[in-house]
């Protein structure tokens, strides 16, 4: 069947406004974060090592390298929320008087699993930036911490309590955090990495494999707000049931009458009662 004319998603109601997307960089901010994290750490006299993401690439000379890529994102099964539409949280932690409801979707919980691989000249310098970069990666608790980022439909960039956007705002106990933490994983076999390597066409290198928990946010819904209309509370009566006390505890039940035992089958003929006592027998 041939469709006819563009094909379009849902549709917005009257009077509401969608805002641009603003999570779609997160992945690409914690790479780069990640590299600035290494090279910030890099304490000694010597240069510090360089970071390809090209795995083929072979460096000159003594030219230390480490390889970080990206190699899968996966989502967060643990972390799975619904799709439905819920009062933003600038709605509800800010103080905004603009006439305005606004409403967004649950973020998108990732995982993304970077592979880091190192490269030295002499086996012993390898193992020991393979030393170095773990223990220097193991203090990152949180690779990006920063108030997050809310874009209105009108281009405006909030935080949570409906301030102005700032990377350094001021702590408070309802501004929201966008953090993102790292930690050490297992996700690769060698023979899992002997064919990644050589896919790549790079020879087999030692690495590491890491595990970034991430949050994308999607966008932002404007519209005026709705009036909800309950009916009047009724008050609760007072009066009890006799089987249960002034605590609320139940007490002794009444027992109605002995109930009667339902016939089982097709009813009976000519059936005479055996009665409950023997007569005497003749001697």
């Amino acid at each position: 069947m041939k469709q006819e004319g563009p094909i379009l998603g849902r549709q917005l109601p009257e009077g509401f406004a969608a805002g641009p997307m603003q999570g779609f960089s997160v992945i690409g901010e914690v790479t780069e974060s990640l590299h600035r994290f290494l090279l910030d750490g890099w304490s000694f006299d010597t240069p510090p090592p360089r970071i390809e993401e090209d795995l083929s690439f072979v460096p000159k000379d003594r030219e230390e390298v480490l390889y970080i890529y990206m190699y899968r994102v996966a989502q967060n099964m643990s972390l799975q929320n619904g799709k439905h539409w819920r009062p933003a949280k600038i709605q509800l932690l800010g103080n905004r008087d603009d006439g305005v409801m606004y409403y967004e979707r649950a973020p998108l919980y990732l995982n993304v699993f970077y592979l880091i691989g190192f490269h030295s000249k002499f086996r012993s310098d390898t193992e020991r930036l393979m030393g170095w970069s773990l223990l220097r990666l193991h203090d990152a608790t949180h690779l990006v911490y920063r108030p997050r980022k809310y874009v209105l439909p009108k281009g405006e960039a909030v935080d949570s309590l409906g301030r102005p956007w700032r990377a350094d705002a001021e702590d408070h106990d309802n501004l929201v955090m966008e953090k993102v933490a790292l930690s050490l994983v297992d996700d690769l076999t060698v023979g899992d990495a002997i064919n990644f390597f050589t896919i790549h066409e790079a020879p087999y290198r030692p690495f590491l494999t890491y595990r970034a928990m991430c949050a994308v946010e999607g966008y932002l819904v404007s519209g005026q707000p709705t009036t909800v209309r309950m009916e009047r509370a009724v008050p609760m009566s007072d009066e009890r049931p006799a089987h249960e006390r002034a605590g609320g505890r139940l007490g002794r039940m009444e027992l109605g009458g002995a109930r009667q035992r339902l016939p089982i089958g097709p009813p009976g003929r000519d059936i005479r009662p055996i009665p409950d006592e023997e007569p005497d027998s003749e001697e």
